[in-house]
């Protein structure tokens, strides 16, 4: 009986501690967040200018006289020289006409011969009153008339001579030459509207950017101001961007004279001169021309998941301050560089912007900051 009643007792007892019983009491403090502290640094960003790519020179060849083709003398797509032959017509016409031009320059220059023995002859007679006065001017006549017409002789000789030279067409400039347009056997005319191929000189290249007025007087600022890299002749140096996102290795310059607004679009065409050894560049082709540009002086940048853009398009960011507490700043921000934002007004550098747990905070909230560096949630 008595170990029953025992028993019971420490039943109840052990009972009556369970409903006792607390839970253990929870850390309580502010809640942490992490934070960027803002610095000052001189900012380094590209400006990109859409271009396309030109040949400096382009001939297009064309016959000057009629003829058939005989030869193609030279590679498509290979390099030629100024002065090399392309294609060589048929000769035969023009070598006929330059042979008949000679023997009329050697006719006229025989004819010029004897009619000036006659004059001279002539001269020594009418002092001595052998002949005439009407006789010898008219002998003196016959030698002037005979050299004009042998300076016409040789002027005929010498069109004949350029009208043979034309027959064998060649390139006017040191350069890479297209497809050719004929074959050996065509018939083609002298300045035809279809060319037979074309050169183009593609070392160096240019690049034709658009920029509006604006745009250029801004472009001008930055290279005196020294934000942007430029030669000694105030040139600007830039870099190409290739269609397919990588950077063409040569650096090339960008002139900014001999240029005319465009009274309708108000845009100016700027041309660049950029070295294309390896002919990576191609004539017509779509580029951008990056300027590496800085702000001069010292700016702040703050990370673009700091800023947080309103419905009315203004832009504010959560500031941690010296007392811990938060803090909702309107900012004013410039171009983006990189996932940064240049910061124009509203945020300092030795700033702490509030980069993550901005969803369990308010302005004025107390919290528990730790620098951080940014983060993609």
């Amino acid at each position: 009986m008595l170990a029953t009643l025992l028993v019971a007792i420490l039943f109840l007892a052990g009972c009556s501690r369970d409903d006792t019983a607390t839970p253990a009491p929870k850390a309580d403090g502010p809640p942490e967040v992490g934070v960027m502290t803002l610095k000052s640094q001189r900012i380094t960003f590209d400006t990109e200018l859409p271009g396309r790519t030109v040949s400096p020179l382009i001939a297009e060849i064309r016959p000057q006289v009629n003829g058939i083709v005989q030869k193609q003398l030279f590679t498509e797509g290979s390099m030629v020289k100024a002065g090399q032959v392309l294609y060589q017509l048929d000769p035969a016409v023009y070598d006929a006409e330059y042979a008949a031009a000679r023997a009329s320059v050697r006719k006229a220059e025989s004819t010029l011969a004897n009619a000036r023995t006659v004059a001279k002859r002539n001269r020594s007679l009418v002092r001595i009153d052998a002949i005439s006065e009407q006789i010898n001017e008219a002998s003196q006549a016959d030698a002037q008339q005979a050299a004009a017409d042998l300076a016409v002789a040789k002027a005929q000789e010498q069109r004949a001579k350029i009208n043979l030279d034309y027959t064998r067409i060649v390139s006017p400039i040191d350069g890479w030459i297209e497809l050719s347009n004929v074959t050996p056997g065509a018939l083609v005319t002298a300045n035809q509207a279809t060319a037979l191929t074309t050169v183009q000189q593609l070392d160096p290249v240019y690049v034709h950017v658009a920029q509006s007025s604006a745009e250029l007087l801004q472009l001008k600022d930055d290279v005196q101001a020294g934000r942007l890299q430029a030669t000694s002749e105030n040139d600007a140096i830039i870099r190409i961007r290739l269609e397919n996102g990588r950077l063409y290795s040569h650096p090339g310059r960008l002139t900014f004279s001999g240029v005319t607004v465009n009274a309708s679009t108000g845009s100016i065409t700027l041309r660049a001169q950029v070295p294309n050894p390896e002919r990576i560049l191609m004539p017509g082709m779509y580029v951008r021309a990056v300027l590496e540009n800085n702000t001069g002086d010292q700016s702040v940048l703050v990370p673009q998941q700091a800023v947080t853009r309103r419905p009315d398009a203004s832009t504010v960011a959560l500031v941690v301050d010296t007392n811990d507490k938060v803090q909702e700043r309107s900012v004013v921000v410039g171009r983006a560089i990189g996932d940064n934002w240049q910061v124009l007004d509203g945020l300092a550098a030795g700033e702490r912007v509030l980069l993550t747990g901005s969803q369990r905070v308010r302005p004025g909230d107390l919290v528990r900051p730790v620098e951080t560096t940014r983060h993609s949630g």
